[in-house]
């Protein structure tokens, strides 16, 4: 079955040169091997064998057959192709032959192309001169030419006029193209000399198409025509230019014109003419108004002309409405910042802020049904800066500011001429001292906001701050009037002589003042006051309420002057009379609101308290006896019982009165155990930390019976056990001053008894 040596050795050399040929019969080799072990496998298949044998050689032979038919096809074509290849060298052998012939032919007649030459440059010659003669007529006829131009521009025909120009203008970009060409620079000169006309008359022919552009809104409704022909002649021109610039070779003297450039620069002048160049009477005080609504009338007609007729007129690559648009809104913005140079007052910067944010954008004007929706300002930049409108809304704050200034003042110098005036105040509908001043004040502060609030979010917070400020300083110069007030009434108490009634009216002002300030604010979910103005209001009250308290203590001072006495001690009507002046001052008092009555009451009671305790303890009555001091407690708990009891009917609680300190006093001195004083007084001072050593010693002193010893156990258990002033207590002793004790010389050091 295997090959021999020889074969081996034959094919070696066909499996070095064909490497695929031998890959492809192994491979066929070992499917062949598959092939038939898989089919037989069995002993019983082996029949078939002869049957298989047939097949494959009937299969073999016509492959056989199909490869020699493919191979005798190849092998006819390459024969063709070969006698193709053949014959395709001997004809690229004659071609080459012709042409070393051509070359030796054209070498031989080289001699004879420079004549040619010569011949070629006498009829290039020969051309241009009779091109010259051609247009010899048209260039001797030239400045006729031109008289007839300028007589066609005094009559306004503009486009024969125009055409004619052109035609010239053409004759010498000629001329002068060919001198450029032949380099024949030094006469170009005659040229435009001779030609020098054409630029007189591109003047005339420009001067009246300006004058007709800046006529364009006038010309476009009485007649559109020559306005018209005007844009006709811009567009030729402008085709030229652009056709000579596409060229780039040559460009003639005077191009390229820009005259369509030229013509959106004298619309523009003409709508910022005389219009934005107002006189300065009509742009300030009272002539703004005016001038402002003068502008937005010709703005929305002129822009109407533009929109229904002018874009009529000229190409829609013009976008003339929208240039027109953009040049009012570019004039307009640079015609309100010259206005603002001016000091305008406060009247004129607000109808300026008006009506560059609200009218410029509203229907009456830029937003009119006229102009919409061809006409849009939004893309274009605002009127007013952002800059320009913080600056301007910041002069407007500071006008008001002084106008408010000076409307307070004056009502601040009415209302100080009311409280000398020989008349009560006057009375709400309740019977409450009141005055205008309230009003009049927050109706200027709110009004001055609420007109801001017609402009922006901005201007009205920057105005309710400035609203508050003023306020705050109006409460102080308020405050400085009560002050110079009370000063002229220590004077002459007869000095206002309703001083008590306008007091109570200042206190009742105040309490609407501070009720109203909350309303100010432009936010209603956030009305909370500001810490400095509250505390300007609560200065005020308190100096009224001082002012008031100052004259019930004037009354109280004589009464007081006879406390303790031997005389009140046995029984007179000292406290009556003191219940008679608290009542009379309470009846004023029920002339302003609750919360201020209830505040002077519990201030009337501390002041009635600590004056009796002052009294008490600085004009110290010694008991001579425990009888005298069972007076003392009998009168100190009648007196005491006697004021609480007046209080609590005026409507004063019992927990808001400080006259418990007297009770609580009188157990001190009514104690019948000295021993037990120390205990007494730690409870004492519990309850009023404000008491000094002082005042207990004082204490000690008017009951007559306490021994060194227990005063200098009280006095140390205070030393072991001070004291804090708890938050919100009312002081009642720290107020009242009590003599001090000398003190024995001491040799050494140590403390004195």
């Amino acid at each position: 079955m295997g090959m021999s040596a020889g074969d081996e050795r034959a094919a070696s050399p066909r499996d070095e040169e064909w490497p695929e040929a031998e890959k492809a019969e192994k491979l066929a080799r070992g499917a062949a091997l598959k092939w038939a072990s898989g089919v037989f496998y069995r002993p019983e298949k082996l029949e078939g064998l002869g049957h298989y044998r047939r097949r494959e050689t009937q299969r073999n032979n016509s492959i056989q057959s199909r490869l020699k038919s493919t191979v005798q096809s190849y092998l006819e074509g390459v024969s063709a192709g070969l006698e193709q290849l053949r014959s395709a060298a001997q004809e690229v052998q004659g071609v080459c032959q012709d042409l070393g012939a051509a070359r030796w032919a054209l070498l031989d007649s080289a001699d004879h192309f420079q004549g040619l030459q010569q011949m070629r440059k006498l009829m290039e010659e020969h051309v241009q001169l009779a091109s010259v003669v051609q247009v010899l007529p048209q260039i001797f006829s030239v400045h006729e030419v031109f008289s007839h131009i300028l007589q066609l521009l005094h009559g306004q025909h503009l486009l024969e006029a125009h055409v004619e120009l052109m035609m010239v203008e053409q004759l010498r970009d000629d001329i002068l193209s060919q001198l450029h060409l032949r380099g024949l620079s030094g006469a170009q000169a005659t040229v435009l000399s001779y030609f020098s006309g054409l630029q007189d008359l591109n003047e005339s022919l420009a001067k009246q198409l300006w004058d007709i552009v800046g006529s364009s809104l006038r010309l476009v409704r009485e007649d559109p025509v020559l306005f018209v022909t005007a844009v006709r002649i811009i567009e030729r021109e402008e085709k030229i230019d652009d056709t000579l610039l596409l060229e780039a070779t040559f460009l003639p003297p005077g191009r390229p014109k820009g005259w369509r450039q030229k013509f959106y620069q004298v619309l523009q002048d003409t709508i910022t003419g005389g219009r934005f160049r107002a006189p300065r009477l009509d742009a300030e005080g009272p002539g703004l108004a005016k001038h402002l609504a003068a502008l937005q009338k010709d703005i929305v007609c002129e822009l109407c002309v533009v929109k229904d007729l002018m874009v009529q007129c000229v190409p829609a690559h013009y976008n003339i409405l929208s240039v027109c648009t953009a040049t009012y809104h570019q004039a307009l913005s640079s015609h309100l910042q010259e206005i603002l140079r001016e000091d305008l007052d406060k009247q004129g910067l607000f109808l300026l802020l008006e009506w560059a944010l609200r009218v410029y954008h509203s229907p009456e004007m830029m937003g009119h049904p006229d102009l919409l929706p061809e006409v849009d300002v939004s893309s274009l930049d605002p009127l007013m800066s952002s800059e320009l409108v913080d600056q301007t809304e910041r002069r407007y704050v500071m006008k008001v500011k002084a106008s408010v200034f000076e409307w307070m003042q004056r009502t601040l110098d009415v209302e100080f001429k009311e409280w000398f005036r020989e008349e009560e105040p006057e009375t709400d509908h309740e019977g409450f001292f009141q005055s205008a001043l309230p009003a009049i004040v927050m109706q200027m502060l709110n009004e001055n906001i609420q007109v801001a609030s017609l402009i922006t979010d901005s201007l009205q917070q920057k105005i309710y701050n400035m609203a508050l400020e003023e306020l705050e300083a109006f409460l102080g110069r308020l405050r400085e009037a009560l002050v110079q007030c009370g000063k002229e009434h220590q004077q002459d108490r007869a000095v206002p002589k309703y001083y008590i009634s306008h007091l109570l009216a200042v206190l009742n002002n105040n309490l609407a003042l501070s009720n109203a300030v909350s309303s100010l604010h432009p936010d209603t979910a956030s009305r909370e006051v500001p810490g400095s103005l509250q505390a300007a209001l609560d200065r005020m009250q308190k100096k009224a309420t001082q002012l008031l308290l100052e004259e019930l203590l004037l009354d109280l001072q004589p009464l007081c002057l006879q406390l303790p006495s031997r005389k009140w001690l046995s029984g007179s009507q000292l406290v009556g009379s003191m219940c008679e002046v608290i009542d009379k001052y309470a009846k004023d008092f029920s002339r302003v609101r609750k919360p201020m009555f209830t505040l002077l009451l519990a201030e009337s009671e501390l002041l009635v308290a600590n004056q009796y305790l002052r009294a008490l303890l600085q004009r110290k009555m010694v008991c001579k006896s425990r009888e005298e001091r069972g007076q003392l407690c009998h009168r100190l708990l009648q007196d005491a019982t006697q004021l609480r009891e007046l209080f609590c009917g005026l409507g004063l609680d019992r927990g808001q009165q400080s006259l418990e300190a007297v009770f609580a006093l009188r157990e001190l001195i009514c104690l019948k155990d000295p021993a037990l004083l120390s205990l007494e007084v730690l409870g004492f001072v519990t309850k009023y930390p404000d008491v000094s050593d002082e005042h207990i010693s004082t204490l000690l002193d008017i009951r007559g019976d306490v021994s060194k010893e227990v005063r200098h156990v009280v006095l140390e258990m205070m030393a072991q056990h001070p004291q804090a002033l708890p938050e919100g207590y009312r002081p009642i002793f720290s107020t009242i001053l009590v003599p001090v004790p000398e003190l024995p010389f001491c040799l050494r050091k140590g403390k004195c008894a």
